[in-house]
């Protein structure tokens, strides 16, 4: 509890722009929920034959798993909260169109026909008598979605949209229950407030109702409209993909950028994985990102290494991204953060375990926690099938960092790692050697628009400075500072620029 409270005092300033940012997403979405589905409602209760069709649709959207919505919406909207509002609406829709439906068609026929004897049109029908009447199930539906939305909306930080799923996705990167709870609660507790409220406002008279909605449609529209769309707000917009080691890299390339130029830059951290974050790039919602050789061409150009020495792969990534994507990848740094199997340091002595090939007269014992990406990239674990000869009887895939919980806790005895990863020196695991080189090198180099670089060419000479620079070692304490000791990591990429005279203190 203590160091829930103290982390609670470190960062309550970043909680209360997350939970300001998660109202604004939360709102504006159950408005435009609100806004489409209770008039569409209410016309399909004068068209039954669509009616069963439409409400159908709206259902099988919201079976859609939510992160495969998010990833379907980069590519058309970009990153951010654009993208983030739509994907939230499309949930929200179900509760209240079916909600407003059925309280529209549950009206009394006697009081429709009685409506109808004193001369009123459908007009004046429906809101002299239908609505008060159906206001009651339709504020259900409204109820419902907004505890969807609320929950839902902790995910749309995987798109740079912000909010308390800000935190969250920070605590699961850096193993910090402190700050999975820091986002986890508020977002309950908005949650269960929200639901409150709206119960309170259910209950009032049909009139009052409609003059507290539209009370709160005005405040949360003046409160929501004047920063929602900004997404860049600077000159340079530079993203990284989650973990310890694009933040301070990410940082780094800020601080250089504003020291040799003009430039003001904005930082968006933990964008998700490669696939978000290059996108982002592609639909310029971003101007560049901290990319990895071995990714490039194993990921985004689909072309294995001709050669595994660290320079040639980096300039077939480089020849080969500008040419299919007309992208730059700018000059690498020096430390390879390339894949490896590391199992705990007792394991290791118990088994004699030094390379991955030593894993053959044990294999029947190996229990593996991969993350969904390794268990399924060419480079991953069927590079391992097919060039080691292994085949483990247990395989689970899991979030990166959740693999060094189960490997601590022995639920499983194998997991893939980074080479500059700091969890292993956290958690005392051993990498074992990669004595049939499956693995290619992945070092760390900026990657723009071509177009970008030949409009802004000093930005690639600002970068550049940190070429052949960061070793295995220095990147792998920078990442154990962030990680375990909680340094902000604008400061660790300061300190270093500072101490190899790129930058005066």
């Amino acid at each position: 509890m203590n160091e829930l409270i103290n982390t609670f005092s470190a960062r309550s300033d970043q909680l209360l722009w997350a939970l300001i940012e998660h109202i604004q997403l939360s709102f504006v979405s159950l408005i435009i929920a609100a806004v489409i589905a209770i008039p569409l409602g209410i016309w399909l209760t004068k068209t039954q034959k669509l009616a069963e069709i439409i409400i159908n649709i709206t259902a099988v959207l919201q079976t859609i798993p939510s992160l495969a919505i998010l990833g379907l919406m980069i590519p058309l909207f970009g990153i951010g909260k654009v993208p983030a509002v739509i994907a939230l609406v499309i949930y929200a829709l179900l509760p209240i169109l079916r909600n407003t439906y059925t309280g529209i068609k549950g009206v009394d026929a006697s009081l429709l026909e009685a409506a109808d004897g004193i001369g009123m049109n459908p007009m004046k029908r429906l809101f002299k008598v239908e609505l008060p009447l159906a206001m009651s199930v339709i504020m259900a539906g409204v109820r419902t979605a907004m505890v969807l939305i609320v929950g839902t909306a902790t995910l749309v930080a995987l798109i740079g949209a912000g909010g308390l799923g800000d935190l969250i996705l920070l605590g699961i990167d850096r193993n910090n229950s402190e700050l999975i709870l820091l986002g986890a609660i508020p977002a309950a507790i908005l949650a269960i407030t929200l639901d409150f409220v709206l119960r309170v406002i259910q209950n009032l008279s049909y009139k009052r109702i409609v003059q507290t909605l539209v009370a709160m449609l005005l405040i949360m529209l003046l409160v929501s409209l004047i920063p929602f769309m900004s997404n860049r707000g600077s000159d340079i917009s530079i993203a990284g993909k989650l973990g310890t080691e694009p933040s301070i890299i990410t940082n780094m390339y800020k601080i250089l950028i504003e020291e040799e130029t003009d430039y003001t830059v904005r930082v968006r951290d933990g964008l998700g994985p490669t696939s978000f974050v290059f996108n982002a790039l592609e639909s310029d919602e971003i101007d560049g990102y901290l990319e990895f050789t071995g990714t490039v061409l194993m990921d985004i150009v689909d072309s294995p290494p001709e050669e595994y020495d660290a320079e040639a792969v980096y300039e077939q990534a480089r020849d080969a991204i500008l040419e299919s994507h007309d992208l730059a990848l700018l000059e690498p740094m020096q430390f390879n953060n390339t894949y490896g199997l590391a199992v705990k340091r007792e394991f290791a002595e118990e088994h004699n375990l030094e390379s991955i090939s030593d894993l053959g007269s044990i294999e029947s014992q190996i229990v593996a926690g991969f993350t969904a990406e390794f268990n399924d990239r060419e480079d991953g674990y069927p590079a391992i099938q097919e060039t080691y000869g292994l085949e483990f009887n247990e395989v689970f895939t899991m979030e990166q960092q959740m693999r060094f919980t189960a490997i601590e806790s022995g639920d499983v005895n194998l997991m893939e790692a980074w080479a500059t990863d700091a969890a292993l020196v956290e958690y005392d695991l051993v990498v074992l050697e990669d004595d049939r080189d499956v693995f290619p090198p992945y070092q760390g180099a900026p990657l723009f628009k071509q177009e970008f670089i030949t409009e802004f060419p000093e930005i690639e000479e600002a970068l550049n400075q940190l070429s052949g620079l960061i070793t295995d070692e220095e990147m792998q304490e920078m990442n154990y500072r962030v990680q375990f000791e909680d340094e902000a990591p604008y400061d660790v990429a300061y300190e270093f620029l500072s101490e190899a005279g790129l930058i005066d203190e």
